[in-house]
């Protein structure tokens, strides 16, 4: 049945930023899906709790405290995961994120800090990664969360879109090496409802903004970036590799601008 073609009945997969928002959501949709979770982050109560939760749903579960901006805590999650389940069959980059900040106000550090938030450390842990997927399960599928800010000129997020737009055309290249093994896609995440939006769905004037300027007229859920992860995760999509989906309700364009000061 074509059902079946979603399934991830015995399946691993590591989460990082599982602890919250689109990486929780991720890791629940998995475990519904009969995949076994390790649930990576830095707050360990979070991710002991996207655990307990991934338990509660049936499946096995472990949670591997992880800042992805560690090279040795990126080896000891792939580590961990071998460990514990014995095989490797899916990668899940959530963990990501930099704030806003107009170009002229971003440092050399700042800039530098998130090219490793949103790009290098996907990079350093689906190399540690891809050889145990082959090894341990024959092969593998990578999904990496990206944003249309990657896409779309919009003020104050100069080093987030140069991360993400970098984490796409990574994404690309890297699925062209490790075919077809190892398949390497990604999601082009718009305005999704977790914490990082509070300050728009909160205020009157902004969640309006945000609803007119955006074609499906709601903000996304957790849920709807986790039905795409499952899909590009799962024999579902079996012949999909190097792509970047976008799931945004259908925007164009920003669809909340953050000014920035005139020169």
């Amino acid at each position: 049945m074509i059902l079946d073609r979603f399934k991830l009945t015995d399946r691993v997969a590591i989460v990082t930023g599982a602890g919250k928002g689109i990486g929780r959501g991720i890791a629940l949709a998995f475990a519904e899906a009969g995949a076994d979770v390790v649930c990576a982050a830095r707050t360990e109560a979070d991710i002991e709790a996207t655990a307990d939760q991934v338990r509660k749903l049936g499946r096995r579960a472990i949670a591997v405290r992880t800042d992805v901006l560690e090279t040795a805590d990126l080896e000891q999650l792939a580590q961990a995961t071998l460990d514990e389940f014995g095989r490797l069959d899916i990668l899940i980059n959530n963990a990501g994120g930099t704030g806003p900040r107009a170009a002229l106000d971003t440092s050399e550090g700042y800039f530098e800090r998130a090219l490793r938030m949103n790009v290098t450390q996907a990079f350093l842990l689906s190399r540690l990664c891809i050889p145990k997927m082959v090894e341990s399960a024959g092969g593998g599928a990578i999904v990496n969360i990206s944003s249309r800010t990657s896409d779309m000129v919009q003020t104050a997020f100069i080093a987030y879109a140069a991360g993400k737009a970098a984490l796409n055309m990574m994404t690309r290249n890297l699925a062209a090496e490790v075919a077809p093994k190892v398949r390497v896609n990604a999601i082009g995440v718009g305005a999704i409802a977790t914490d990082a939006l509070e300050v728009v769905l909160t205020n009157d004037a902004l969640r309006e903004q945000l609803v007119r300027n955006t074609p499906m007229q709601r903000a996304g859920t957790v849920e709807d970036i986790a039905a795409c992860a499952l899909y590009l995760a799962s024999p579902a999509s079996a012949y999909v590799t190097g792509q970047v989906y976008r799931v945004d309700g259908g925007s164009e364009a920003p669809s909340i601008s953050v000014p920035v000061a005139p020169l």
